[in-house]
């Protein structure tokens, strides 16, 4: 399996039915994977990006807390498999004593637990290659032009990508 590293591009909300995708962008080219997740999870994901805290620890944050509490720290997630549509990942923790433990996860709880620990996101190659999108690169080099590929891409989503800017929650 090869991994490839990913970074939080942005969170979003569908304006017609309300259902949110959280956006990862391979670190090194211009990939992206779409993730249609929970209201809940995109909530987490986007405070964290904006740099807010809730008053009181959300379910994120106590797990966080849960985590270290227990002399372990979320080392990377990855995103392992996709079937039938839904993503699959793994959190990698690793223990007071040196060793690593490996849990399934929610691919939404593994990202928004990364934001908060500033941990590496991976996806597997073969997941980016079944389900990434990756603007069509023309010779002109013009950055705009590939912006407006992906913005197409987005928009055939029916994502208000205008209305908020990036690691936002848009609400529409």
């Amino acid at each position: 399996m090869r991994l490839i590293e990913m970074v939080v591009e942005s969170v979003r909300v569908h304006m017609l039915s309300s259902q949110h995708v959280v956006i990862l962008k391979e670190a090194e080219r211009d990939r992206y994977l779409p993730i249609w997740i929970g209201p809940a999870e995109a909530n987490a994901i986007a405070m964290r990006l904006q740099g807010l805290t809730a008053e009181r620890p959300l379910t994120h944050d106590l797990l966080v807390s849960i985590i270290a509490g227990l002399n372990s720290s979320l080392s990377r997630v990855v995103v392992t498999h996709v079937t039938d549509g839904t993503f699959h990942a793994r959190l990698y923790l690793e223990t007071g004593d040196g060793s690593e433990a490996e849990v399934d996860s929610r691919t939404s709880d593994a990202i928004a637990l990364a934001v908060r620990t500033g941990s590496t996101i991976y996806v597997d190659e073969r997941v980016l290659d079944e389900a990434a999108v990756e603007p069509e690169h023309e010779d002109s080099g013009d950055g705009e032009e590939k912006l407006a590929v992906f913005r197409d891409f987005v928009n055939s989503l029916d994502i208000d990508l205008e209305s908020g800017g990036k690691g936002t929650a848009e609400e529409g």
